[in-house]
């Protein structure tokens, strides 16, 4: 089980017996993730987790009770890997949880002072070599029984938790095989891993390193970024990318002439970690 506590500026998480935290900056996506994907390569995948209803990992709003596809991007997460959450309804509910909660937040806050940390990274640092080793010597318990009901990842799963625990949004084709994501404009290449058509939907995700993906079929799609937005052109646009080099000759100002076209990553143009 792990939980939150919540400092003057920053976030713990923390998780009971083989006790683990991390300092963040705050409770959202990208950083639930970091400690997740750290987690469960660690340790495996657990069985169920416990935790609260805070929007990073529950939709609140009254429609999702009754659609089980209003998930937010951790519930996706976790689904895939086969995890299972469960929500709490009141602190009262989380138990033994509450009670940590009181001791670490006075009793980390005062060593941390003590210490004279200042920045999450000398926090991370204090947390993992000296503060959890002596906090397991102190309140550690023995367990009933010995062994771990934690899951071990397999080999396609550890692959693919890059993909896995990072945000996922939908987006369609454009005409002239661009797509638009969060103000940006991504020209997918003449040669792709799979045939893409216009008006597809494509899944684009980012990575926990900020990094851009566009996936279809379980394939990465290979893209330029354009430094702005493409002008609308009266020319005639290829049908379909694929493998192969088209007949096609585009116009000297097409942003495939204009700008150095990045090769696929592995031969044959397999460039996909998800499958």
């Amino acid at each position: 089980m792990w939980i939150l506590i919540k400092t003057t500026k920053n976030h713990v998480l923390f998780e009971q017996l083989r006790t683990k935290a991390v300092f963040a900056p705050h409770e959202g996506v990208i950083p639930v993730c970091t400690f997740w994907k750290e987690y469960v390569l660690e340790m495996g995948k657990p069985l169920s987790v416990y935790l609260d209803k805070f929007s990073t990992y529950k939709i609140n709003h009254k429609a999702a009770v009754d659609n089980t596809d209003l998930v937010t991007q951790f519930e996706r997460a976790t689904r895939t890997l086969g995890i299972q959450l469960i929500f709490a309804n009141s602190p009262q509910a989380k138990g033994r949880v509450e009670r940590l909660f009181k001791t670490l937040q006075d009793r980390l806050v005062k060593e941390l002072r003590l210490a004279k940390i200042t920045t999450p990274k000398e926090g991370n640092t204090f947390l993992k070599e000296i503060f959890i080793p002596k906090y397991n010597t102190q309140f550690s318990v023995t367990p009933a029984k010995d062994g771990s009901v934690h899951k071990l990842l397999t080999d396609t799963e550890r692959k693919r938790l890059d993909h896995i625990f990072s945000i996922h949004q939908t987006r369609r084709v454009n005409n002239d095989f661009t797509i638009q994501f969060k103000n940006k404009w991504y020209q997918l290449t003449e040669i792709q891993p799979t045939t893409v058509r216009k008006q597809e939907v494509v899944l684009v995700t980012v990575w926990i390193d900020n990094s851009v993906h566009i996936v279809l079929k379980d394939m990465e799609l290979v893209y330029i970024v354009l430094p702005e937005k493409p002008k609308k052109q009266r020319i005639k646009q290829p049908l379909i990318l694929t493998k192969n080099k088209l007949n096609y000759k585009p116009p000297l100002n097409h942003p495939w002439r204009r700008y150095p076209q990045p090769k696929l990553l592995l031969e044959g143009g397999d460039i996909s970690i998800l499958k």
